[in-house]
């Protein structure tokens, strides 16, 4: 019975975690969204790190965003609901992970969740954290986009580590 009450609060950890990647996520794009126009720049860390508003109509760094396919939401939804899918069904499973790959998997889904709400109900997804360094610049992005990549970078961190583990066992 302690472990089928254990599991329960894994499983709601995962999850909480991920719903409050997705509201935060959905916070800070209402915010932006109404208090922030296409025209403004705020310098956060002048020469770095600016707060913007911009529409993505594509993928990850604007991929797809100026395809002009009918398509083309419909097939990131898709795309992007399998996803979401695919990572809750794996957090549901999480007496076989680990801590951190509970973590990656909770923050990715969490922001994957972000995302796909954006395409379903606006058929794009604002984005507004701008890094640069003189003339490079980093497209736009958003807290979801965060949540994955920091998500992302948790699973490599567990794969390398258990990659070394078991090379140490051998």
């Amino acid at each position: 019975m302690d472990s089928e009450n254990g599991m329960v609060d894994i499983r709601l950890k995962a999850y909480g975690v991920s719903a409050a990647v997705f509201a935060l996520d959905r916070l800070t794009k209402w915010f932006v969204d109404g208090h922030v126009s296409f025209f403004d720049t705020y310098p956060v860390i002048p020469g770095f790190f600016d707060i913007v508003r911009s529409q993505n109509r594509g993928v990850a760094f604007g991929i797809f965003n100026d395809s002009t396919s009918e398509w083309r939401t419909v097939l990131l939804v898709v795309a992007s609901i399998a996803a979401v899918l695919i990572v809750s069904i794996m957090l549901w499973r999480a007496r076989r992970l680990d801590r951190l790959t509970q973590c990656g998997l909770a923050l990715i889904l969490g922001g994957a969740a972000g995302n796909v709400f954006d395409r379903i109900v606006w058929g794009r997804v604002t984005d507004f954290l701008l890094f640069y360094i003189r003339d490079y610049q980093w497209p736009a992005f958003n807290m979801a986009d965060s949540a994955i990549v920091i998500g992302s970078g948790l699973l490599m961190v567990d794969l390398l580590r258990s990659k070394r583990q078991a090379a140490n066992v051998s």
